[in-house]
C-alpha cells in the first residue's frame, strides 16, 4: 500500500503533511484479497461490472443513485481495495470514503484493466 502525500508549509511557516490518496498495487491487493485481509468494492457500472469484475467484489456504482448511502453503511475499519475500469473513479470514490471517516480504503493503481494486463482472474 502506498500513501501519497506533500510536504507543505502552514500559516506559521511550519512543515507540515498533507494526505491525499491512499493506493495499491494489483500485487499488493491481490495478495490481501486472497488472504482474506480486504473487502474488494468495484465502483463501475453494473454493464461493467457483469463484464468481468474481482472475485467476491462487491458492486456499488459511483454514479448510481445509492452510492452515498451504500458507502455509509459500510464498517469504516474494514481494509478496502477499490477499483473502476482504470482508477479515476475509484480514486474519486476512496476520496469520499476517507473524508466519511474511512481508515483503510485504497485505490487499485489502474483499476481492472490493470489486474486483467497482470494476468489475475477475473469472474463474471
Amino acid at each position: 500500500m502506498t500513501l501519497h502525500s506533500k510536504k507543505t508549509l502552514d500559516c506559521e511557516g511550519l512543515f507540515v503533511i498533507i494526505v491525499y490518496m491512499n493506493t495499491i498495487s494489483v500485487t499488493e491487493a491481490q495478495k490481501m484479497i486472497n488472504n482474506g485481509q480486504a473487502v474488494v468494492i468495484d465502483v463501475r457500472t453494473s454493464s461493467e461490472f457483469a463484464d468481468g469484475h474481482i472475485r467476491g467484489a462487491r458492486n456499488i456504482d459511483i454514479n448510481g443513485p445509492s452510492f452515498a448511502s451504500d458507502i455509509r453503511a459500510l464498517d469504516t475499519f474494514v481494509h478496502y481495495v477499490v477499483n473502476c475500469q482504470t482508477g479515476r473513479r475509484s480514486s474519486r470514490a476512496v476520496s469520499t470514503m476517507l473524508e466519511q471517516g474511512f481508515t483503510k480504503a485504497v485505490n487499485l493503481i489502474g483499476g481492472i484493466e490493470e489486474w486483467k494486463k497482470a494476468g489475475l482472474p477475473v469472474e463474471k
